[in-house]
C-alpha cells in the first residue's frame, strides 16, 4: 500500500467516491420510482403541490434512513410503505379524505379523442372516483397502491401489512363492489 503525500490528493479527477456512488445510486431510484410514488400521493390527496411535498418528503426520508433499508430487492416496498405513512399524517392533518371529487384530476386526462367522447370519458371517471372515495380507506389504499402506484400484489401485502391472498381477496372484492355499482347506476 502506498501512502499519501501531505499534498497530494486522496482521489484524481475523474475518480468515482463512495459518496457519489451513492448519490447516482439514489438518484436513478428517484428517477426510477418518483412518478409512481408520486401518482400514488396524488390520487389520494388530489392537491399538486402537497402531493409533491408528501412525495419529496418520503424521498427524503428514504435517503436518510437509507441505512436502515435490510434487502436492495425492497426498495420499492419500503419507499411507497415511507410515503404511505406520511401520507396518513397528512390526511390526519389536513383531514382531507373523503373530499369533493378534483377537476384538476379528470381535466388532465389525454384529449386526443372526439369532444363528446373525451367528455364521457371525464365524466366517467368522475363517477369512478367519487365511488372509490366511498369506499373503507383500507379498499382505497390497496385501489391505490395498486391502479396510481402500479404495485403488485406481493409489494401491496407489504405495505399494508397483510397477506398478498388477502391483498388480492379485497382488490376482487372492490372492484367487484365497484362494477356492481356502476352496473346499477346504468
Amino acid at each position: 500500500m502506498r501512502s499519501v503525500g501531505v499534498h497530494e490528493p486522496l482521489s484524481r479527477p475523474g475518480d468515482v467516491t463512495v459518496g457519489d456512488r451513492i448519490f447516482q445510486d439514489f438518484a436513478e431510484r428517484y428517477r426510477q420510482y418518483f412518478p409512481r410514488v408520486f401518482a400514488y400521493v396524488y390520487g389520494r390527496i388530489r392537491d399538486v403541490q402537497a402531493a409533491e411535498d408528501v412525495a419529496s418528503e418520503a424521498f427524503e426520508r428514504a435517503f436518510v434512513k437509507a441505512d436502515t433499508l435490510r434487502h436492495e430487492q425492497a426498495f420499492g416496498t419500503w419507499l411507497f410503505t415511507i410515503a404511505r405513512n406520511l401520507l396518513i399524517s397528512y390526511c390526519r392533518k389536513r383531514n382531507r379524505f373523503g373530499g369533493p371529487v378534483n377537476t384538476d384530476l379528470v381535466d388532465s386526462l389525454p384529449a386526443d379523442a372526439a369532444p363528446e367522447d373525451d367528455f364521457l370519458e371525464r365524466e366517467e371517471v368522475a363517477k369512478i372516483m367519487e365511488h372509490v372515495r366511498g369506499f373503507p380507506r383500507r379498499e382505497q389504499d390497496i385501489i391505490a397502491l395498486k391502479f396510481d402506484a402500479e404495485l403488485t400484489n406481493v409489494q401491496i401485502a407489504s405495505i399494508m401489512n397483510l397477506s398478498e391472498s388477502n391483498v388480492r381477496v379485497i382488490l376482487c372484492r372492490t372492484l367487484q363492489k365497484l362494477r356492481k355499482i356502476l352496473q346499477e347506476e346504468g
